[in-house]
């Protein structure tokens, strides 16, 4: 068989349909891409070292990033990993040849409690937007504000996602996906995820996990399940009207116009994933050992230091924090104005 041969008769039904639909999708996209144009008709047996090396010398040079071609090779060796393993080939050519050095990453700057409370501060007041004078269809258009139309359900819910984010450390899929009755007295249970779609899926890693409930978090979920009118546990704590998970269609014009409004505000650039690793250095700080960080995380240890590396090394010479003391102080500082908890009735 040639190499798309096997794709389609053999590795797409007996290992692809195995994997969560997106990243099925993603498998697809670099299959089609840096894969299929140059050895899709080439068959199983003349993928020698030689010409897999040729193969990613010429993506290399044809513009693909070091990115791109270690994601493809990650497609590109399951796929002949699972022609070894059936016997179609000896073994995996793959493996010897050697990857492209992938591009420097920044390390994760994590936000500290100060920041996390301004831009819940701003979340919890009204937005208005100041629209400047200009021409449209030819007719000029004054200066005005537009008002906030969030009511103050839903600024509260923004500013819970901030605390969930910042001190829970979930995925933002994980987030989309968690139901109140998950969040326990102690502890959160994260067992979920959504995908692209609105539906459920797995955790990164597939396996639940439980993290530890600061107190300040837990105060803030009190304060929004009376406001809400104390919703069933099954309710999620982000939804759509219909009470169903948001999509990735959803949170990204939450991101547009909530989260970067109030980046603006408080003259931040960030996004809401560096909340996760906000609450990585918080744990850690405190001087929580990198294992039990990495399983609050969903993360292996390996990944952790990866990522963090940089802060265990400013942490171990630096005292140790108390992250609800420091959370609570900065709440002190950036108090946000209160919000009426007879708003029972507001939609989200």
């Amino acid at each position: 068989m040639t190499l798309d041969q096997w794709v389609v008769r053999r590795w797409g039904p007996e290992h692809c349909e195995t994997l969560e639909q997106a990243t099925r999708d993603r498998y697809a996209s670099s299959y089609k891409l840096h894969i299929y144009p140059w050895l899709g008709d080439v068959p199983l047996g003349e993928l020698t070292v030689a010409r897999l090396r040729e193969w990613q010398a010429v993506r290399l040079s044809g513009g693909a990033s070091a990115d791109m071609v270690i994601k493809a090779r990650t497609v590109l060796s399951s796929i002949l990993t699972h022609a070894a393993e059936s016997e179609a080939i000896p073994a995996n050519p793959l493996l010897i040849v050697r990857p492209p050095t992938a591009a420097h990453r920044e390390a994760v700057k994590p936000l500290s409690p100060l920041q996390v409370e301004r831009l819940r501060a701003v979340m919890l007041a009204p937005m208005p937007v100041e629209v400047p004078e200009g021409e449209r269809m030819g007719r000029r258009r004054v200066k005005y504000t537009m008002p906030d139309q969030r009511s103050p359900l839903t600024r509260a819910r923004d500013a819970l996602i901030v605390s969930q984010l910042a001190y829970g450390g979930y995925r933002p899929e994980e987030l989309r996906a968690l139901p109140l009755g998950d969040i326990r007295e102690n502890t959160i249970i994260v067992q979920r995820a959504a995908n692209p779609d609105g539906s459920f899926k797995a955790t990164k890693n597939r396996k639940r996990r439980s993290v530890r409930l600061m107190a300040p978090l837990a105060q803030d979920i009190r304060e929004f399940r009376l406001m809400a009118g104390r919703p069933p546990d099954g309710a999620l704590i982000v939804a759509r009207a219909d009470g169903s998970a948001w999509t990735k269609d959803d949170w990204d014009n939450w991101r547009e116009r909530t989260w970067d409004k109030a980046c603006e505000r408080v003259g931040l650039d960030a996004a809401p994933y560096d909340l996760r690793h906000s609450a990585a250095s918080l744990w850690l700080a405190e001087g929580h050992q990198p294992l039990r960080v990495a399983q609050w995380l969903g993360h292996s240890p390996r990944v952790l230091l990866d990522t963090y590396a940089h802060l265990i090394a400013d942490f171990a010479d630096a005292g140790r924090i108390d992250a609800e003391v420091e959370i609570a102080r900065a709440r002190e500082q950036e108090r946000a104005p209160g919000v009426h908890p007879r708003a029972s009735q507001a939609r989200l």
